[in-house]
Formats: C-alpha cells, sequence, structure tokens
C-alpha cells in the first residue's frame, strides 16, 4: 500500500496560483499513476488530472485545462499540481491517489491521502 501526504493548500485571491505536492511513501514500486481530486462543500468529489509514472502520460479535466499543470519526481515520490489563474470555483479540498490498474486514462484509485484545502477568494 502507498501512504500519500499532500501540502501545498492555502489561501489565494482569484487570478493567483498555488502549487500543491504529494508525498508519496510505502510500496511506491506499486503505483502505475498518480492522481488529483478535489471536493467542494456539498458536491461529489471530482477528478482533477493523472499522470503515469513511467511514461509521464497526463489527463485533463476540462474545467482546469490550460490553468492546471500535472508533473511528478520520481527521485522523490512526489508529483505536483501547479493551478495558475484560480477562479473562486476552485475552492474545494484536494487530494491526492494512487491507482496500481494500468489503464488509459487512469482509473480505480484505492490509495488516497488526507487532503489539503484550496480557497479561492473573489
Amino acid at each position: 500500500q502507498v501512504q500519500l501526504v499532500e501540502s501545498g493548500g492555502g489561501l489565494v485571491q482569484a487570478g493567483g496560483s498555488l502549487r500543491l505536492s504529494c508525498a508519496a511513501s510505502g510500496r511506491t514500486f506499486e503505483s502505475y499513476a498518480m492522481g488529483w481530486f478535489r471536493q467542494a462543500p456539498g458536491k461529489e468529489r471530482e477528478f482533477v488530472a493523472a499522470i503515469t509514472w513511467r511514461a509521464y502520460n497526463t489527463y485533463y479535466a476540462d474545467s482546469v485545462q490550460g490553468r492546471f499543470t500535472i508533473s511528478r519526481d520520481k527521485a522523490k515520490n512526489t508529483v505536483y499540481l501547479q493551478m495558475n489563474n484560480l477562479k473562486p470555483g476552485d475552492t474545494a479540498v484536494y487530494y491526492c491517489a494512487s491507482t496500481t490498474v494500468r489503464t488509459i486514462p487512469p482509473t480505480d484509485f484505492r490509495s488516497w491521502g488526507q487532503g489539503t484545502q484550496v480557497t479561492v477568494s473573489s
């Protein structure tokens, strides 16, 4: 199993930027891909972005395409989410997750972090 710890959340004004980090530990060699998800109050959790460890294939939700960038540092077992031009609608708890299932796009995320709050003020 993989343990995940997110960091980097905070309060930012609309139009600003934040970079989230997700540090993975444990059985990281089993992980095929990492993803970022978010959940706003009263809403269901939604997919934001994903990246495969080996091939560096990336996937994005339409709502963040062109504003968010997912990346990974294999040496550090860390995944990042660079968020630019943030909007109030991006306010949510952001979670990173890991999957061992090799699908395109990555699915079946089973290991989750505790989440980090991102708040965008207007």
